[in-house]
């Protein structure tokens, strides 16, 4: 009889309802990263409001990306700058690929659409030769 119990035990366990709710800003911020971490990203190109609000002291991980997340399915809009000398459709294109792969793999998310905005180019950082176009 004490086996009965304890399968019921597990059975009401295994029943066990839980929610996990990923907020729009950890989503951006793992596409953030995964972003800067591409050769030829210069960096992430913030909104003007967010860019003053960063000088009052308040850092925004997720600078320059915006996230909708509905029914499972993300779609992430990214604004960012360049490297002088890097071909602009090679960065985005792996850019995008980062990015989901990203934040496929870390939240379990779907991303059906990934939007890269080049906002600027910038100078090569030292160290940094760049790729010729």
């Amino acid at each position: 009889m004490s086996d009965n119990k304890e399968k019921e035990i597990c059975g009401a366990e295994e029943e066990a309802v839980t929610n996990v709710r990923i907020s729009d800003e950890v989503v951006a911020t793992i596409a953030a990263i995964a972003a800067v971490e591409i050769e030829g990203v210069g960096g992430m190109c913030g909104t003007r409001t967010g860019d003053i609000i960063e000088k009052f002291g308040k850092k925004n991980s997720a600078k320059g990306v915006k996230v909708d997340i509905a029914d499972g399915s993300v779609r992430i809009h990214m604004n960012l700058l360049v490297v002088y000398g890097y071909r602009i459709p090679d960065v985005c294109a792996e850019v995008q690929e980062a990015a989901k792969t990203a934040v496929e793999g870390m939240t379990g998310l779907h991303v059906s659409e990934i939007t890269v905005l080049v906002q600027g180019i910038t100078a090569a950082k030292e160290g940094d030769a760049g790729e010729e176009a």
